[in-house]
């Protein structure tokens, strides 16, 4: 019973949860990337250097008969557009955040009358 009380406890934690939402949205992006590749990039990119080769997909490159590294070549693509894709969003993420943390660290100085401005001087000359 403790056993099934702590995996319980671990799954519900809610770093687990955030991580399995991440790989679910990450596969979907994935296929989404992969697609624009696919079915975008390549045939409008691509085309006259696949046509040149007498190839419809960059899959279908080949060296010595059976090494695919059209394949290889079609995953660095995907690759690089993800990489790009997640740089952009923690860019503006860590743009947002500095909005935000300069913002809270302007102090909010409390709009005081001039009565209580001299009085302030008046106590701190009082000090000195």
């Amino acid at each position: 019973m403790g056993l099934t009380k702590e995996f319980k406890e671990f799954a519900m934690r809610g770093n687990v949860i955030d991580l399995a939402i991440g790989v679910v949205i990450g596969g979907a992006f994935g296929k989404i990337v992969s697609s624009s590749i696919d079915d975008i990039i390549t045939p409008l990119l691509l085309k006259p250097a696949l046509e040149a080769a007498h190839l419809s997909k960059i899959e279908d490159l080949t060296a010595f008969g059976s090494v695919k590294y059209g394949v290889f070549l079609s995953n660095v693509i995907n690759f690089v557009i993800v990489a790009f894709v997640l740089f952009m969003i923690i860019r503006e993420m860590n743009r947002a955040k500095k909005r935000n943390e300069a913002a809270a660290a302007a102090p909010a100085t409390p709009a005081a009358s001039k009565e209580e401005m001299l009085l302030t001087e008046i106590r701190d000359l009082l000090k000195k």
